[in-house]
């Protein structure tokens, strides 16, 4: 049975005065920074160094301070959490804050997202349903955004427009896309927009950064068909953001990231070379009249 004080595990308690909370963690939005806040809480009251804590996890100290700092591809792991737990005698509680951090809808997915996206070297994704952000006109990124009933649509506009300046910046990542031919065929907009988005396609794959690819309808039962993931990397390594209704997720589990790249080369397998696909797109678009 765990020995914690009920008490003492209130965020009020955790982020008072006698421990002032490190800036830009959130605990009240995000799992893994309140495992951050806890994780230094429990250090501080015990009187521990960063050293000293990192002697009981198992680590070093730098790698204590970036997990109460909630750097990304820094999070605790599952023996890390189960020898604090341990250590203070938690009975568990760690070990269940990283294991429903992993398992969990994080509701900060989003920003968490695109940090990875503005450091990456090189961005793999893989889209069954739409054009990828980062690919869309103004035109498709706001019928997307009245369709998901987005509070502010014109502010989502403007952001995901933004984000584009990604793809020409000096130290622009490498992005390889593979998309479903559901994607360049489903009239998300009026035939003359279509036209547009499709053009930008066009346009984009011709960029000395970008490999872009189409699955075609004709490789059949597909693996693509189980839906739509992007695979980042960074400096520190990969990490995996997978769609999900009504928002998403990232992973920095190397088992999934591992499987995902595989599912990447598996689907680029069955798609169109970046000549036969800009074909297709030409092709598409002459339907759109």
């Amino acid at each position: 049975m765990s020995r914690i004080d009920p008490k003492l595990h209130t965020l009020p308690y955790l982020m008072g005065e006698s421990m002032a909370p490190v800036a830009g963690l959130d605990p009240d939005r995000n799992l893994w920074h309140w495992i951050a806040v806890e994780l230094r809480f429990w250090r501080e009251r015990n009187g521990l160094s960063l050293t000293q804590m990192g002697r009981i996890m198992g680590c070093t100290k730098a790698t204590v301070s970036n997990i109460e700092h909630g750097l990304p591809k820094h999070k605790m792991s599952s023996d890390h959490a189960k020898q604090v737990d341990e250590k203070f005698d938690l009975g568990g509680h760690f070990q269940r804050l990283v294991r429903y951090a992993r398992s969990g809808h994080d509701p900060d997915w989003f920003r968490a997202h695109v940090v990875y996206e503005q450091r990456a070297s090189v961005i793999r994704t893989y889209e069954a349903q739409v054009v990828p952000g980062l690919l869309q006109t103004p035109a498709y990124a706001r019928a997307l955004l009245v369709a998901g009933k987005a509070k502010d649509v014109d502010r989502g506009v403007e952001q995901r427009m933004s984000r584009q300046s990604l793809l020409t910046k000096d130290d622009a990542p490498y992005l390889w896309v593979i998309l479903s031919q559901n994607v360049i065929d489903w009239p998300i907009v009026e035939p003359a927009e279509m036209r547009a988005q499709l053009a930008k396609l066009l346009d984009i794959s011709e960029y000395p950064n970008v490999t872009l690819r189409i699955l075609p309808r004709s490789a059949g039962a597909s693996i693509g068909l189980e839906g739509s993931f992007k695979v980042i990397t960074v400096r520190e390594g990969d990490v995996v953001y997978m769609e999900a209704c009504g928002g998403g997720r990232t992973s920095e589990d190397p088992a999934e990231i591992a499987e995902r790249r595989v599912r990447f080369d598996q689907i680029g397998a069955d798609a169109l070379s970046r000549s036969l696909s800009r074909d297709l797109i030409r092709t598409t678009m002459e339907k759109f009249v």
